[in-house]
């Protein structure tokens, strides 16, 4: 999925009166183009996306920051009840951070959080029960309408969402696009998410009822208009 392909998506039918109160799900395994594809479709619908993913890797910064390796879940809601990232769904993308800090400012987390320290121990913290409810909460509270991104947001979290998608794509696929984004060995991180996938296994599986778009041989554009293609169906 070739994310410099993004050209304005077609008009929606959907309107305002119809998605008040509306939750959109978009789940998926790793690097799948979740976040991009959130984003578009939010975008297209006029309403703010949700990383939860972001909260995720925030909170796996501040562990590995902290020396908590390994991370248990006392120690980590211990960091929490301190130091609570805060997620942000602005129009242009999420954004994630802590504070204040000895200066009284908000330190941003977002473009730390994506890292490949990160990467590697993100799936351990997700793993615990104690923290997805620490995360899980905090989603919950937001106000819909929105479009929200993770692993498990239709089957979890958001089980009653009226849309629910999820993206899938060779390990192989994955690696070649996110080696466009770090500077790193395509075989490597290809390695990186076959692990991944089976660390994630029981946390990211299709949402009863979700529609499983295969992004092998879709350009984000393409998937982009899948989905609002299946939410108008939907509604």
């Amino acid at each position: 999925m070739n994310r410099g392909c993004l050209s304005r998506p077609r008009p929606t039918r959907l309107t305002s009166a119809r998605l008040r109160g509306v939750i959109v799900t978009i789940d998926g395994v790793a690097a799948s183009g979740k976040s991009s594809v959130a984003s578009g479709v939010a975008r297209a619908l006029g309403i703010p996306y949700v990383s939860s993913g972001l909260l995720y890797r925030a909170v796996t910064l501040l562990a590995l920051e902290r020396g908590l390796t390994p991370p248990t879940a006392p120690a980590l809601l211990e960091l929490l009840a301190e130091h609570p990232p805060e997620l942000r769904p602005l129009p242009q993308g999420n954004r994630v951070s802590v504070g204040p800090g000895p200066d009284g400012e908000q330190r941003d987390l977002t473009d730390a959080a994506h890292t490949g320290a990160v990467d590697a121990g993100v799936s351990a913290v997700a793993r615990l029960p104690e923290i997805r409810q620490w995360v899980n909460d905090r989603l919950r509270a937001l106000p819909p309408p929105f479009v929200a991104e993770g692993r498990d947001m239709g089957t979890a979290v958001f089980p009653q969402a009226a849309a629910k998608f999820f993206l899938t794509a060779s390990a192989r696929v994955r690696a070649q696009r996110r080696v466009l984004e770090r500077q790193d060995d395509v075989d490597k991180i290809e390695a990186a998410l076959r692990a991944r996938d089976e660390h994630d296994a029981a946390q990211s599986r299709p949402a009863q009822g979700a529609q499983v778009i295969d992004t092998g041989t879709l350009d984000l554009n393409g998937v982009i208009q899948a989905v609002l293609s299946g939410i108008e169906g939907r509604r």
